[in-house]
């Protein structure tokens, strides 16, 4: 009977010779990571493009953006865990391929069903593929303490996601064929990735089991429960301003502020998710705690200065609001995860990380679905601006909590 192995080191396989040492696999899924992000935020600043392409409302944007969301939570909560029963590489390589499809429908997508069908596939292949890859980063980071997993499960996944932003940007103000370019790029790009997965060490043994994970839930182990249950506020404030600045950033930034160009969009959606990878970065040396307050009190005087930015239609304050909110994001985010991923036993890892992305994409999607369908009554920047104040008051209210507990001890 095979069990699932106690460490976080590979089993013993012949064909171990023909496997990517430990630290080029690391490298190998941090980048499929990034690249996985990059293109769930990808199609961001062509949202106004397909608009203007296809005719659609606000309400049809909301839709569109909620089909992704809706697919990709139902692949968490089914298919997340099944890593932990199936091993890693098989349940990543197909992941990967679906990831491809996506990119190809997007690729000929002609109308507004294709984008829905586009979105709907990359959610499941998104979901399917992100507990496995969080999993895998904390399985393959180097030993004796290590915290490189749960840096990378940040960097990678908020770096990606800047990347994404401004290259689909960039290419749509740039390039030919704007709508089409960045698809065959990524289209490519899983193909050669779901290759690459043949590559990588395994570091799951298979059990039984995998037909029982499928049936809806979130696992998160009775050890890890407490601090996850202290970390949701923090999950919530972070990606709920996330789920602003990816769902209408791009339309605040031309409707509200007069920015037409579509590589300014890419870069301002770019700042924000890069300069959270990049505080995540320069504070991967601090405790958990402190980076989670630091990125909270950051996250929340972004988001005030975003409102006043709204309010006095300055682009000048909302670039730096942009910035000083990616800088909490990061850090807050970083730092939650850190604290919950590393009381997982390794075949737990898969669940608890989908858990975490399940309570993420919720206040991603939420807080974002609500907005688009305010947008047609009240408008979009009294959308934004209401959106933000809820933002705000959940990191305040953060704050406290986290400096009442100090407090306490």
């Amino acid at each position: 009977m095979t069990t699932v192995l106690a460490t976080s080191q590979p089993p013993t396989d012949r064909r171990d010779s023909r496997r990517l040492p430990r630290a080029a696999s690391f490298w190998l899924v941090a980048a499929t990571t990034a690249a996985l992000l990059a293109a769930s935020s990808a199609p961001s600043p062509l949202y106004p493009v397909y608009q203007a392409e296809f005719g659609f409302s606000a309400v049809t944007l909301t839709a569109i953006f909620a089909a992704y969301v809706l697919a990709l939570l139902t692949s968490l909560l089914t298919v997340g865990r099944l890593s932990d029963f199936l091993g890693r590489r098989p349940v990543l390589a197909v992941s990967l391929v679906v990831e491809a499809g996506a990119m190809a429908v997007f690729l000929d997508a002609s109308g507004v069903p294709a984008l829905f069908v586009a979105r709907l596939v990359q959610g499941w292949a998104t979901g399917a593929a992100i507990g496995v890859l969080g999993a895998y980063l904390l399985d393959l980071q180097p030993a004796n303490g290590s915290r490189l997993g749960s840096l990378m499960n940040s960097v990678a996944a908020t770096g990606g996601l800047g990347v994404g932003a401004l290259t689909s940007g960039v290419l749509i103000e740039y390039a030919p064929h704007p709508t089409r370019l960045v698809f065959v790029i990524f289209t490519a790009t899983f193909l050669v990735l779901a290759l690459t997965t043949a590559l990588l060490p395994e570091t799951v043994e298979r059990k039984p089991g995998a037909v029982a994970a499928m049936l809806p839930r979130v696992s998160v182990p009775a050890s890890a429960r407490s601090a996850f249950a202290r970390a949701v506020p923090t999950m919530t404030s972070t990606w709920m301003l996330g789920g602003l600045m990816l769902s209408v950033g791009g339309s605040l930034a031309s409707v509200v502020f007069g920015q037409h160009n579509h590589a300014v969009v890419g870069l301002l959606l770019g700042a924000f998710a890069g300069s959270a990878a990049l505080t995540s970065l320069l504070l991967q040396n601090r405790r958990p705690d402190q980076m989670e307050q630091f990125g909270v009190i950051a996250l929340f005087s972004g988001t005030v200065l975003f409102a006043l930015a709204l309010v006095t239609t300055s682009l000048t304050l909302f670039v730096v609001a942009v910035v000083i909110a990616g800088i909490g994001f990061g850090p807050a985010f970083l730092g939650a995860f850190r604290t919950v991923s590393q009381l997982a036993e390794p075949h737990q890892r898969a669940g608890l990380i989908s858990a975490v992305f399940v309570v993420s994409y919720l206040a991603f999607s939420i807080p974002a679905v609500v907005a688009g369908l305010l947008i047609t009554e009240v408008g979009l920047r009294d959308t934004a601006l209401g959106y933000a104040v809820v933002v705000a008051a959940v990191a305040a209210w953060t704050v406290a909590q986290s400096i009442a507990g100090r407090s306490a001890r």
